[in-house]
Formats: structure tokens, C-alpha cells, sequence
């Protein structure tokens, strides 16, 4: 039996998305056993996952805790370790563990953060690239492949898509919000997720544009569509704003900011289509299997694989992909973004 053990923590979009790789690995290693290390946040995200058969959860922040996760998971000879964080303690828990074979970051002998050569194709872009930050930022630019396909790539597996199974209760909750809505009423349902947090502003369209962008939406369909707004913690105001604005013009729900992850996820799987920035929403949209729009300014959009459920919106200024947070976004607009919307509900079938 074939024990594999993958290290992702971080931000919950990137954990998600990451279990793209685990149907390769189980075709290629049949009858393996997968044990995912992440944190504790994340934990909904993969623990239905019917491929992985052990989660543990690892508090970055915690020395404690990774000294005694460290400990406990070392009892194990690992025939594969794919460390996929690159923080220093990560990497030295990663180095900690006996494994016939390590895949990913890691720490050396001299106390130095460093990488496998089988993994250069992602890190090579990243913060620990060999190559320098010049280099690897020139390389996140013209990178042409998505995350999945390089991983993928990296371990010798067929590209899979992320899975994300959702329990009966949120499916339960969010059949009630769709009753008590009368969300089908009207036809097409379309999501709006068009905020990006606090991190990345020049991610997200303007309350002002998102409504410009629902009104065109609505008027081709000569209003056969409902809008389901959502969005995260910390976006309330924005969100409040926009409800009002679209109560003026279209039908349109407003799903919360506070739902639990799971909650949420059911949510956006009751869009025909959903209409996202490059955040959360887009990954849990694409591993429900939902019809998706993306747009991208500030981060790459070669990165993101659309696994043929939707179409990328991106920013043709001169600054797209800078990872800046005041990025231009004027070339994200609403009729680019509607028209691939019109596609998208056409090619439901």
C-alpha cells in the first residue's frame, strides 16, 4: 500500500484547488492512502473528499502543535511527502518526515529553505525561486500553464479536476434559501461575486459596474434572470450597497456574507452561472462543477484551468498580472463580461 502525504495549507482557494491532482495520484498509485496536512480553516474544504482517507490539521502559527504533528506523523515511513507551502516551519516539517520520496519544499542541512528539481516548473515562479525574484515575477508573467497542469506535470499524473463535496445539511440550507427566494421563478440564475477582500482591491469590480454589468445581463435576457449576490466576511457595506443599487433595476437575492463555507459552497452551486474575481468563490464555483465567468487584472488568469465549465474575462492594460493592488480594471467591462455570460447560459445544453 502506498502512503502519500500531502503538505497545503494557506489560502483556502489554493487548498482547493490543489486537490486537483489527488484522482491522478490515486490512478497511478492504486489502492494508495492519502493523508492531507492543512490548517484547521481549510479542514471543510477536502474532509468529505472520498479520496483522501486522513486529514490533519496543523496550526501554522502554533511551534507546539507542529512539533507534536511532526512527531506523530513520523511514525510513518511516507513513500511520498509532496510539500507544497514554502513558510520555514512548513518547510522543516517537511524535511522532518521519513519519506522514501519528497516532492516540494523543504528545509536543507544548513538551515536554508530550498526545493526538489521535480517541482522547479511551480516554485521556479515563486518567493523560494533559485532564480531570483526578477526572474521568477518575468516567469509568472508569461507562464502559459494553469496550477493544475503544472502540478500535474510535476508528479507524472493525468490533470484532474478539484472536487469539493458538500454534506446534507448546507445542500438542505440552501434549497430552503432557494424556496424561501423563489429563486427559479424568474428563469436563468446568475451570480454575482464580484468583490475581492481586503487584500486585493484592483480584484474586484465596482459596486457601480457590477450593477451596469447585471442591468446589460438582464435586458438581453429581457429580464428572464435573477442575481444572487455574494460575497465574504468584511464586505457587508459593499455588499449592502450593491443590493440596494440592483433592487432598483433587476431581481436580484442577496446570499450573505456570514454563511459557513460549506453554506456558501451549496449556494453558488444553485447558479446557472457565476460571475466571479479571482478568489474563493471561483474555486469553490469550478470544483461544484458550475458554469463560471472569471475575471482577472491584477493575478494571472493562465493560472486558473476552467476545466471547460466557463471563460476568462481578462484585463488587456499594461499592468495586467503586475500583482498590484491598485491594478487597472477599466478594460474589465460590463459588456465583455455579459457577452461571455450569454455564452455561458447558452452552453448549458
Amino acid at each position: 500500500m502506498t502512503r502519500i502525504l500531502i503538505l497545503k495549507t494557506g489560502a483556502l482557494g489554493d487548498v482547493l484547488r490543489t486537490t486537483s491532482i489527488l484522482p491522478g495520484l490515486t490512478a497511478r498509485y492504486p489502492g494508495a492512502r492519502i493523508t492531507w496536512v492543512t490548517a484547521p480553516g481549510a479542514v471543510d474544504l477536502i474532509r468529505l473528499h472520498p479520496l483522501i482517507q486522513t486529514i490533519v490539521t496543523l496550526d501554522v502559527d502554533a511551534p507546539g502543535d507542529i512539533a507534536a504533528k511532526a512527531k506523530s506523523l513520523g511514525e510513518t515511513r511516507w513513500d511520498h511527502v509532496i510539500s507544497l507551502d514554502d513558510e520555514e516551519a512548513l518547510c522543516k516539517f517537511a524535511s522532518s518526515l521519513p519519506a522514501r520520496r519528497l516532492s516540494g519544499a523543504y528545509l536543507r542541512d544548513d538551515g536554508a529553505r530550498a526545493y526538489t528539481s521535480d517541482v522547479a516548473p511551480w516554485f521556479d515562479m515563486g518567493l523560494l525561486s533559485v532564480l531570483g525574484k526578477e526572474v521568477a515575477d518575468r516567469m509568472k508573467v508569461e507562464n502559459g500553464r494553469s496550477h493544475a497542469a503544472i502540478l500535474a506535470d510535476m508528479l507524472g499524473i493525468a490533470i484532474g479536476r478539484p472536487e469539493l463535496v458538500i454534506e446534507p445539511e448546507s445542500d438542505r440550507f440552501a434549497a430552503d434559501f432557494a424556496r424561501r427566494t423563489k429563486l427559479r421563478e424568474r428563469g436563468a440564475v446568475v451570480g454575482l461575486n464580484t468583490g475581492a477582500g481586503g487584500r486585493w482591491h484592483s480584484k474586484a469590480l465596482t459596486p457601480e459596474r457590477t450593477v451596469q454589468l447585471a442591468v446589460a445581463i438582464d435586458r438581453a435576457l429581457e429580464g428572464r434572470v435573477v442575481f444572487a449576490l455574494f460575497g465574504g466576511l468584511g464586505e457587508s457595506e459593499r455588499n449592502a450597497r450593491i443590493a440596494a443599487l440592483l433592487a432598483r433595476e433587476v431581481a436580484s437575492v442577496d446570499a450573505g456574507v456570514d454563511n459557513r463555507l460549506l453554506d456558501f459552497a451549496a449556494l453558488v452551486g444553485l447558479c446557472d452561472v457565476l460571475i466571479t474575481s479571482d478568489s474563493l468563490a471561483l474555486h469553490i464555483g469550478l470544483a461544484r462543477g458550475v458554469r463560471t465567468v472569471a475575471f482577472f487584472a491584477p493575478t494571472s488568469a493562465a493560472e486558473i484551468e476552467l476545466f471547460g465549465l466557463g471563460e476568462k474575462i481578462v484585463s488587456t492594460a499594461p499592468d495586467y498580472c503586475s500583482y498590484k493592488p491598485d491594478a487597472d480594471t477599466s478594460t474589465l467591462t460590463p459588456e465583455r463580461i455579459s457577452a461571455a455570460v450569454l455564452r455561458q447560459l447558452a452552453a448549458r445544453g
